[in-house]
């Protein structure tokens, strides 16, 4: 056998191989990926961000989201905690938006944290119902009326 055969042998047999492995990793990070973009999680994320107010002041209607969400999805027995990024587009503008579930004894997903980071680079939270915007010197002048 000359030296050429021997090595376009081997490079034939590296180059399987190496195909081989970058399709196995390749289907591993696409179910993930698959895994996660139709997760009950993913879907109640999704909905929480079409309907939240203060995210569409910002960025108008949701209209759709980016192809892959990312984050992380742990369950154990019937309890679960998961945290995904969303690209989310809106009818003025795409932001990227983090949002935290978890679920208990089986039950739904429950959103626990959402938020997202606005042109100025500031973190918006989304779940923030009440913001408290009186003045501090009020709150005194209550809790000394008290005594």
């Amino acid at each position: 056998m000359t030296t050429k055969k021997l090595l376009l042998i081997i490079g034939v047999l590296f180059g399987t191989i190496v195909l081989l492995v970058a399709l196995f990793v390749g289907a591993t990070v696409g179910i993930t990926f698959y895994s996660i973009n139709n997760s009950e999680a993913a879907t109640t994320a999704k909905d929480f961000l079409k309907k939240n107010e203060t995210l569409k002041q910002d960025i108008g209607e949701v209209t759709d989201f980016g192809t892959f969400i990312t984050g992380n999805i742990r369950t154990r027995n019937n309890d679960g905690m998961a945290v995904l990024g969303l690209k989310v587009i809106g009818e003025k503008k795409t932001v990227n938006a983090t949002v935290s579930l978890m679920h208990k004894d089986g039950r739904s997903w429950r959103v626990t944290a959402a938020s997202y980071k606005n042109d100025e680079g500031k973190t918006i939270d989304l779940l923030k119902v009440y913001e408290d915007d009186s003045p501090q010197e009020s709150k005194e002048v209550q809790s000394n009326d008290r005594d």
